[in-house]
């Protein structure tokens, strides 16, 4: 692994990705919840969501770095290609996982819907804002 450093600002190869044009690094955190917060995702519904959103994941490119799947809520942290929008990975996971879960555990067909309308996503990198901060501030001076 090579690690470069220019004014402290430190950029591990191995994280980041390439394409033919760019180089990038686009995690995001996702946390969403099923309908009234419902403390459903237990037992094989939990299992099975496990196994459908790595599917998900296999088919629409993206790689899970994280999991956890709590009974009333779901954490998941991702890296995405560029060309994958944030609120698609987002539909993709929900929407998908809905479907499937609804058919095989006939008990969520009676709630209205499996998951929240709702989800929150948050960017993640290598370095914090700050540093970025600092860094773009640091190249007025030079």
């Amino acid at each position: 692994m090579k690690e470069y450093i220019n004014n402290n600002f430190k950029f591990k190869e191995n994280n980041y990705k390439h394409s033919n044009k760019s180089v990038y690094l686009c995690n995001y955190h996702m946390v969403w919840c099923p309908k009234y917060r419902r403390k459903i995702l237990t037992g094989e519904i939990k299992e099975r969501l496990e196994k459908i959103l790595k599917e998900v994941a296999c088919n629409k490119r993206f790689d899970i770095l994280s999991l956890q799947i709590m009974p009333d809520h779901v954490h998941l942290f991702v890296s995405a290609n560029m060309d994958i929008a944030p609120s698609q990975i987002a539909k993709s996971v929900k929407g998908r996982s809905s479907n499937v879960l609804r058919k095989e555990f006939p008990q969520l067909l009676k709630m209205p819907t499996l998951w929240t309308r709702a989800y929150f996503m948050s960017t993640a990198g290598n370095v914090s804002s700050k540093t970025i901060q600092k860094y773009i501030e640091e190249q007025w001076k030079k």
